[in-house]
């Protein structure tokens, strides 16, 4: 049964401190505070808060944690059971790496760093240090994949989890935003969903780590999705799963036989097991779009780590389109079974660890932004002044090529380049920032940005911002850049 016939068979293919009077407006009374859906009738308030932070992502957790540090009243919330989204619900792995375009030294640091450091003491991580580029942590890929870190996933929740208590985030799982609360053109806070109904949060500065821009595009930001350039495509989503009892010699032998024959032709790339699944697609039993297979060895030494499966057309803005990629994505992940133990060497007995419970989104929605950050800006090394991270990762764009299997990667021509602060405060809303994938950039410098470390520093950077902003009395679009960068460092980011 192909993709299309399993797919309409299932029945999816139809679809703080005190605040000046710049802050202080969001304080009071709530009843002339109105969200668009509710008009805030008839909606118990349940909470106040300095800081709500919506989406419990890797961006999410890391500006919780850094403004609660700095002691504003914190609220991070999900929709989800557990921290760090992508990371753990996703299963996606291993971080990207967090090291220059050289591989001489780690640039994104802070708390990304710590995290990374805790998680190495329980033996969840291995650090990126002594992971090198085209090995087998790496998916034997060369470029932009030096320095790379392997991690645990469950290792992953209880370290935020921990994280988040130990700066005194209160933690709201199973808490679902509906809409933003809005007085004028500043966010207020927002109406969620919870086990007992609809809820207010009220807060002083909302973030939106949604990954989606859910907050800000609700509030009215102006957003686009995809690439306007590809017709508004958005790269295509993967369903991440985990194997174990492998012979990882075996497996590594093999791999390692063929690295002279990996090569890139025409914008596809055929690195491990391009063999492998040449074969199996000459025998009918592969149908998924691409022509190797991205299979990383974990910090387990017969678990490795597969992101292979390829979903397109999928908008993750849209619940039936997510529906239909997770069912489409589960019967991939059986494909990829059948195909490990049938044609790849050390994986004849190889079993099925866990499937994601999320798909993989590399792009959704883009928020429009102070500044708009460009492809160009990344491959040429710009570090703007107000720069609030530091990264090296590569430009990557998913079936931005010509064929459903082709991908955009271009490596930059620099040490590093810079992501400036604008590019978290949104355009015509206040009292708003946005840390994650849907920050003000377009679809190219978007692939690059969207990967966890890069992510990471946007959160630690965002929770910071919003700290500053609620000790001084400033909205976030005219705080001072100088101060935040100079607080960053204070807090050990490599800028």
């Amino acid at each position: 049964m192909d993709r299309r016939d399993f797919l309409k068979n299932s029945g999816v293919m139809a679809a703080a401190a005190a605040l000046a009077p710049s802050l202080s407006s969001c304080s009071g009374n709530s009843s002339d505070i109105s969200a668009s859906l509710t008009a805030g009738k008839g909606v118990p308030e349940a909470y106040d808060c300095d800081l709500l932070v919506v989406g419990g992502g890797p961006a999410g957790t890391c500006a919780a944690i850094a403004a609660a540090r700095m002691g504003v009243r914190t609220i991070i919330m999900d929709s989800g059971n557990c921290l760090g989204g992508m990371a753990t619900k996703g299963l996606v792995g291993p971080f990207m790496t967090s090291y220059d375009r050289y591989g001489e030294e780690m640039i994104i640091k802070g708390l990304f760093s710590e995290i990374v450091d805790r998680m190495v003491e329980k033996g969840w991580a291995l650090h990126p240090e002594g992971i090198r580029w085209q090995s087998p942590y790496t998916a034997w890929i060369k470029d932009g994949h030096d320095h790379v870190t392997p991690f645990e996933p469950e290792g992953l929740k209880f370290t935020l989890e921990s994280m988040c208590a130990e700066a005194g985030v209160k933690i709201l799982y199973h808490t679902s935003f509906v809409e933003p609360l809005l007085r004028g053109n500043r966010v207020c806070g927002a109406v969620v969903f919870q086990k007992q109904g609809l809820r207010k949060i009220k807060a002083r500065i909302v973030i939106d780590a949604t990954g989606d821009g859910d907050v800000a595009f609700r509030a009215g930001v102006p957003c686009s999705k995809g690439c306007a350039e590809r017709g508004g495509t958005m790269q295509p989503t993967s369903l991440f799963l985990r194997i174990h009892n492998v012979d990882s010699e075996k497996l590594e032998a093999d791999v390692t036989r063929h690295l002279p024959e990996f090569r890139r032709v025409n914008n596809v790339s055929y690195r491990a097991l391009h063999w492998n699944v040449a074969q199996a697609e000459a025998n009918g039993e592969w149908d998924i779009a691409r022509k190797s297979v991205n299979i990383f060895k974990s910090v387990r030494n017969d678990e490795w780590v597969v992101n292979s499966t390829r979903i397109k057309d999928i908008d993750a803005t849209d619940s039936e389109s997510l529906t239909a990629g997770e069912i489409e994505g589960r019967r991939q992940v059986q494909v990829l079974m059948n195909f490990f133990r049938k044609y790849v060497a050390g994986c004849e007995d190889a079993v099925l660890s866990c499937s994601a419970s999320t798909l993989g989104i590399r792009e959704s929605r883009h928020i429009e932004g102070e500044y708009i950050l460009k492809a160009e800006d990344l491959i040429n090394g710009v570090v703007p002044d107000d720069s609030i991270l530091l990264a090296s990762n590569s430009v990557d764009v998913h079936g931005g090529g010509a064929t459903a299997n082709s991908s955009v990667y271009t490596t930059i021509n620099a040490k590093w380049y810079g992501v400036p602060y604008r590019c978290l405060v949104p355009l015509e809303l206040d009292n708003l920032l946005v840390a994650g994938r849907c920050l003000s950039a377009n679809s190219d410098a978007a692939g690059a940005v969207r990967v966890m470390p890069p992510v990471m520093a946007m959160g630690h950077a965002a929770g910071v911002a919003a700290a500053l902003c609620l000790k001084g009395g400033a909205l976030p679009r005219e705080l001072d850049t100088d101060a935040l960068r100079a607080e960053l460092k204070a807090q050990k980011a490599f800028l």
